[in-house]
């Protein structure tokens, strides 16, 4: 499992592709006060845009979303400001800083439901690495954070996906006010990444993406997951990662069963089995807590799940922690998934 070097969270050589995107995501939850965000830059210089989403988990259920997109040119990393949002590289692949401050609109995580709600967000947190930065830096050949010889999924990702991506488990601390009510966070976790190549938005089939954070408990350390199970031409691609034991080691195969709402779209738990390739397994199960519809474009829908998760140990018992479960459909025209759903 490659783990890459502090210059790769800086800008990479922007090549030719009019898609060509180098973006950041974070995500955040502290259970003590029910709140959290997932949030992304992504810079498509070809383009000549720059754009942000911040979208906010609230104490009490609603979710507040934050969009600004601005002209952008020019290659930048260790700052980014977009609108009322602004990302601050603290150390390379170690700490980031992330503060916003602005009158945004808020709704229920219930599909269907369009009534929103203004308030006013601030935020000033700050993320710490409690792992290395894992993932592929996007070259061929062989060695450390080289992708190797591609497999034939692979290679059909690589023109919507992105070629190149890290990904890193990390603490949070700072605090987030609503409507002048501050909720400090003091045991939050999360995780962060970076990708960078073509990102095309409707060319997978479908994914299914893992972001996921075990506490210790029950005297185990903590553990951490990452990675995605993508739909291919040429078959389902099963990307990722696990932190476990202090290593990291590769993900092999997602194997999933999803618990779907009435609409047939909207997941409610994830019965998810992780095999890696040493050959350990790993049984969770998630309970989705929340979905945010906060993508649709054409026929293609992402609904985004903020979940709690239970790691069946065979040593220790059960263990809990939370994270997110991204669910990517392609509709037909009926509405439907074109993949069906695990």
């Amino acid at each position: 499992m490659p783990i890459l070097e502090p210059r790769h969270d800086l800008a990479h050589p922007v090549e030719g592709d009019s898609a060509w995107s180098e973006s950041y995501y974070f995500n955040a939850y502290d259970r003590a006060t029910d709140s959290g965000f997932f949030t992304r830059i992504g810079i498509r210089p070809n383009e000549g845009t720059m754009d942000v989403g911040m979208s906010v988990w609230l104490p009490g259920g609603d979710l507040a979303e934050y969009r600004w997109v601005k002209e952008q040119h020019d290659m930048v990393d260790t700052v980014l400001d977009v609108g009322a949002v602004r990302y601050e590289m603290l150390e390379a692949l170690q700490s980031w800083r992330l503060t916003m401050d602005a009158e945004v609109q808020a709704r229920p995580c219930t599909r269907g439901e369009v009534t929103t709600h203004p308030v006013h967000l601030a935020l000033d947190v700050r993320f710490d690495a409690v792992t290395p930065a894992i993932g592929t830096d996007g070259q061929p050949g062989a060695g450390p954070g080289r992708a190797g010889p591609k497999s034939a999924q692979a290679s059909a990702a690589a023109g919507t996906v992105g070629k190149g991506h890290l990904e890193q488990a990390g603490r949070w601390t700072g605090w987030l006010e609503v409507d002048g009510v501050r909720h400090r966070w003091r045991g939050a976790q999360g995780n962060r990444d970076r990708s960078w190549g073509p990102r095309r938005w409707g060319g997978p089939k479908m994914w299914r993406w893992f972001s996921i954070n075990i506490g210790g408990g029950n005297g185990g350390e903590d553990m951490h997951f990452g990675g995605i199970r993508l739909g291919t031409d040429a078959g389902d691609l099963h990307r990722g990662w696990v932190w476990d034991g202090g290593r990291a080691t590769s993900i092999a195969e997602w194997r999933l069963r999803t618990e779907l709402a009435g609409d047939g779209v909207t997941h409610r738990v994830v019965h998810l089995q992780v095999l890696d390739k040493v050959d350990r397994t790993y049984d969770l199960r998630g309970e989705v807590m929340r979905v945010a519809d906060i993508g649709r474009a054409g026929g293609t829908m992402v609904n985004e799940g903020l979940a709690r998760w239970t790691y069946d140990d065979p040593v220790v018992g059960p263990r809990t922690g939370y994270g997110i479960c991204e669910y990517l459909h392609q509709l037909d025209d009926s509405g439907r998934p074109v993949v069906p759903v695990e």
